[in-house]
């Protein structure tokens, strides 16, 4: 006779299965859905493909999963070349760079974080010392930075010439209503442009799995581009752009904040693999949620779809692993990065629709 949890299992395949029909949802391969023998298995976002392979080898050799995937996202944090995160982060619209991050450790199940934290290069860091040494779990603006003093992170002009030229290119041409004048034709930011949209969600989130099944995560972001000074986006919000459980996995987002802050997007994603979800198809579900939810008519392109862009990546803590797209190209393809089963690569996110919004 079926148990409880087989028919469970069953009501929730038949789900996922309706979304995919609904939506013309792509999946991707199935081998991301398959329990993976071979622990530790590392996921970040596609900049992350760096990130995975440092916390890969530092779990390997005896280091604690969230120490790791710290250490693996700093290296993105520090690239000059990376738009959105740390040092050369897009600013906001003062041109000054304002810096998000959140970490989670599954064992302890605790969480630091840090919002609109300014001149340091490792929010990540900042935020695993929050989670370390103090009582809270998120700290903002001008407190962020003192805490970051006092434990010596070392101050630093975030807004690199290639990000000034860049901003002074989106003040200089965003309105034809104020004072300032665009650059002549060919200007050099007229080619980076060309890699750079106009307003960038850029985040890197990156969580991983040991051999003994303890999980963390971290994502860390310089937010969206030209943003309100102070505006907060969901990497910081523990629940919307990281939640981690050691009894069931870790999930974390990249994309619209607002979007997955309503939705409670990552802490839904592991709610949804709790119940029997794999990782795919859980970032699938509450993708569609998102989309199902978004109401507002500037945020719907020509068909009623979410003209925006968000990720969610997954892991659980036997393993499996899945990342999808709201879009399966919004710029450039929808893509992760994984280490597992002893390789580092980046795969094809699954997709909640087929190209971009119209």
């Amino acid at each position: 006779m079926p148990t409880e949890l087989d028919r469970r299992a069953f009501l929730q395949s038949a789900a996922v299965a309706t979304v995919a029909a609904a939506t013309g949802a792509r999946t991707a391969l199935a081998q991301s859905d398959a329990p993976s023998a071979a622990r530790p298995v590392v996921i970040a976002s596609a900049n992350g493909t760096n990130a995975t392979a440092k916390a890969a080898d530092m779990i390997a050799s005896g280091a604690d999963p969230l120490d790791a995937v710290v250490a693996g996202v700093g290296l993105v944090e520090a690239d000059p070349n990376d738009h959105s995160v740390g040092l050369g982060g897009l600013p906001n619209e003062d041109g000054v760079v304002e810096l998000d991050a959140s970490v989670m450790h599954g064992p302890t199940h605790r969480a630091g974080a840090v919002a609109a934290l300014r001149n340091i290069v490792h929010p990540a860091a900042v935020a695993q010392r929050v989670l370390e040494r103090t009582d809270h779990v998120l700290l903002v603006g001008e407190g962020a930075l003192r805490f970051a003093r006092a434990h010596g992170f070392p101050e630093t002009e975030l807004l690199t010439d290639e990000a000034r030229r860049i901003w002074l290119h989106w003040k200089e041409t965003h309105s034809e209503r104020d004072d300032w004048i665009a650059p002549p034709a060919g200007d050099k930011a007229q080619s980076w442009l060309q890699h750079v949209q106009t307003f960038t969600y850029g985040t890197i989130n990156c969580c991983a799995v040991d051999a003994a099944g303890n999980v963390a995560g971290v994502t860390t972001t310089s937010g969206l581009s030209y943003k309100i000074p102070g505006r907060v986006g969901d990497s910081p919000i523990i629940g919307a752009g990281l939640y981690v459980d050691n009894a069931v996995g870790a999930a974390g987002a990249t994309g619209r904040g607002e979007a997955v802050i309503l939705n409670a997007g990552s802490f839904s994603v592991v709610e949804q693999m709790r119940g029997g979800l794999a990782p795919q198809d859980a970032c699938l579900a509450v993708l569609k949620r998102i989309s199902d939810r978004t109401k507002d008519p500037r945020l719907l392109d020509a068909n009623g779809k979410p003209n925006y862009q968000v990720y969610f990546y997954a892991i659980t803590r036997d393993g499996r692993y899945g990342s999808a797209a709201m879009w399966s190209n919004f710029g450039r393809r929808a893509e992760f990065s994984i280490y597992a089963a002893g390789r580092n690569r980046t795969e094809d996110a699954a997709c909640l629709y087929e190209g971009r919004p119209a």
